[in-house]
């Protein structure tokens, strides 16, 4: 009898343990994502201060999904864009704006948004860039008045890619293909490819004209189209300060505020599959922004 009962209370104690670790197990990533969260807001509101701005994020790390273990890419989307969208529109015609990129890329039709809806702000625009802003990154930040960039950090070509589902192509190489072979050669599907590929390099040559105009770079912009645009350099060639400024001028500044590394100690990689990409304080007494609260 006493030996069933110790038996039943092990058995017992044993269960508890089981749910005790199952509810740490769950309850304490929860608590740590908080108190991420809440640090990574209050170094926004830091950063907003110390530059007497609305600071913006635009930030994107390889993501792991939990148990799995599956690298997920996250890149610049729609998402993004509507988020940014939102910040902008929400900030007051008299107030900076500092826009920290860290990102691959993204989608073409996002990151265009991103940059006319920046370039359109009245007050002065800022992108700082403590890592890499590629791609739909690097065409942000021709929107900018000033460009802040870490001595170490990177840009890169803005050459449109067409897609399939065999791929992606560089429109330069498609086009390529066209002048040097003959045309009975080369099939109808690459000839469709580089039609697309023409339309696409002539829009973003149109795109980055537009950005550039009477911002940063705007005195060199035949030079930049035919760096970033042409297909001079593969998609994801790293272009160093140093280069950056040879292209766009003095509007681009090599280093970066202490406080934005702080900052980036609050993105590290998270066991999810979703976390915020873009965040901002909301400006008070603005109606959209008490609608959050």
């Amino acid at each position: 009898m006493v030996i069933e009962d110790i038996t039943a209370i092990a058995w017992s104690l044993l269960n508890n343990i089981w749910i005790l670790l199952i509810i740490v197990l769950f309850v304490i990533p929860i608590i740590q994502r908080n108190l991420t969260n809440a640090a990574r807001r209050r170094m926004l509101s830091k950063i907003s201060r110390e530059r007497g701005s609305r600071v913006i994020t635009l930030i994107h790390r390889q993501e792991v999904i939990a148990l799995l273990g599956i690298p997920l890419t996250r890149y610049i989307d729609i998402d993004d864009s509507e988020e940014v969208l939102r910040a902008i529109r929400t900030t007051p015609d008299d107030r900076p704006i500092d826009l920290i990129l860290h990102t691959p890329g993204g989608v073409a039709l996002a990151a265009t948004q991103i940059a006319l809806a920046l370039r359109e702000h009245p007050a002065k625009k800022t992108v700082i860039v403590p890592h890499f802003a590629m791609s739909g990154g690097t065409l942000i930040s021709m929107a900018a008045d000033e460009i802040l960039m870490d001595p170490h950090a990177v840009l890169g070509p803005v050459d449109p890619q067409i897609t399939d589902k065999n791929g992606a192509y560089s429109a330069s190489g498609l086009l390529k293909v066209m002048e040097k072979k003959p045309i009975e050669r080369i099939g109808d599907k690459t000839v469709m490819l580089a039609e697309e590929a023409k339309k696409a390099q002539n829009q973003m040559k149109i795109l980055i004209t537009k950005l550039l105009r009477g911002k940063c770079g705007e005195g060199n912009t035949d030079k930049i189209v035919d760096e970033l645009v042409m297909g001079k350099y593969t998609h994801d060639y790293p272009l160093f300060p140093d280069d950056v400024k040879a292209l766009m001028g003095d509007c681009v500044k090599i280093g970066i505020p202490d406080s934005v590394y702080d900052l980036m100690h609050f993105y590290k990689m998270e066991m999810s599959s979703r976390r915020p990409g873009v965040e901002y304080i909301p400006t008070a007494g603005h109606p959209e922004d008490e609608k959050q609260k």
